[in-house]
């Protein structure tokens, strides 16, 4: 009778999968070597939250299992970074009001990601792209990644709930630039 009123049981596991495929795409050497993204700690987490935000929204638009899912992989996020804080030497002290910068970086790249990817405008999302991996320092190929995320937000929308959550995520192959159209 009360059947309908629980949630849905998640496998502790699955939001573990899911985010090492979220880490393992955001750590893609071509993305460093031929997208001009800085191989920095900055970056890389950038990168990770880019990422992110693009499983998170397509799990944002699936039942209540997929949206456990995606709660959870945020939540594996979140314990990552809060270990990366300490493991770096943050205090204690200061662990919560970092991790709250975190998280408010975190939404606030993924509200304009999303804007850009509802829209499928290339160049507002190439425009954060330059503002959020680089700090508009000119070294990332924004046009290219922003291209590769659109082409990415496609396939994760054409993809069966059910394998996103089992962490089968279909990125697309990232572009390859010329070597003249390397920043």
């Amino acid at each position: 009778m009360f059947a309908r009123f629980r949630r849905a049981r998640l496998d502790p596991a699955i939001p573990s999968t899911l985010y090492g495929a979220i880490v393992a795409q955001a750590r893609t050497p071509a993305l460093y070597t031929d997208l001009g993204v800085p191989d920095t700690v900055e970056s890389r987490f950038e990168m990770v939250v880019a990422h992110l935000a693009l499983v998170l929204r397509r799990l944002g638009r699936g039942d209540d299992a997929a949206r456990a899912a995606g709660q959870g992989a945020f939540d594996v996020f979140c314990r990552e970074m809060d270990d990366s804080l300490r493991a770096l030497g943050v205090k204690d002290t200061s662990v919560g009001k970092r991790m709250r910068f975190l998280a408010e970086t975190y939404y606030g790249r993924a509200a304009a990601y999303d804007a850009a990817l509802a829209n499928a405008d290339a160049d507002m999302l190439a425009a954060a792209l330059r503002r959020t991996v680089d700090g508009g320092a000119g070294k990332v190929a924004a046009p290219a990644l922003a291209a590769y995320m659109l082409a990415a937000d496609r396939a994760l929308a054409a993809t069966p709930v059910d394998r996103v959550i089992a962490g089968e995520v279909p990125w697309p192959a990232i572009p390859t630039l010329p070597a003249e159209d390397h920043p």
